[in-house]
């Protein structure tokens, strides 16, 4: 049965610790391993998945959301020309798929075009409306033909033929 003043032999606990692709994995299992589980208290931790500030090539991982990356531009331009408006860029505090290409050295944003309607991820009865459904299928054609059809003066045809 339980007893309240009676110390286990073991407890287990699990963090869920969303890490922003800005944070080094190495700085914080450095902190958690001393100052919340050092060896003298008898405990241990391990991380179930780690991300990397850098992606396969050495280089950050992060896709940069501002002029000095080429496609930034036409993306934001596609997205206007089609009657969408973009908020300020932020990092998802979940994880998203856009990673996986971030880890192979291919730049990616998350972006859904989803205006005027409530946050209800994983919620119950999550939806959008039919209005913004469509708006935002006009969207997506207006970015895709844009970046499909950019010629970025920087890109050699070889890197070119891989994206």
């Amino acid at each position: 049965g339980f007893v309240m003043n009676l110390q286990p032999s073991e407890a287990e606990v699990g963090i869920d610790i969303r890490i922003p692709p800005s944070v080094h994995t190495e700085a914080l299992e450095k902190r958690l391993a001393e100052e919340w589980a050092p060896s003298s208290r008898n405990m241990t931790f391990e991380f179930k998945q780690k991300g990397s500030v850098l992606d396969k090539l050495g280089k950050p991982a992060m896709t940069i959301a501002d002029s000095s990356n080429p496609w930034w531009p036409v993306f934001e331009e596609s997205v206007r020309r089609a009657g969408g408006k973009l908020g300020k860029p932020e990092i998802f505090p979940a994880s998203t798929d856009a990673r996986y290409f971030r880890e192979i050295g291919i730049p990616a944003f998350g972006f859904s075009p989803m205006a005027n309607t409530p946050v209800l991820l994983h919620d119950h009865n999550e939806f959008l409306s039919k209005d913004e459904y469509l708006k935002g299928i006009g969207i997506y054609e207006s970015v895709i033909k844009a970046l499909a059809t950019h010629k970025d003066d920087g890109i050699d045809e070889e890197s070119r033929a891989e994206l």
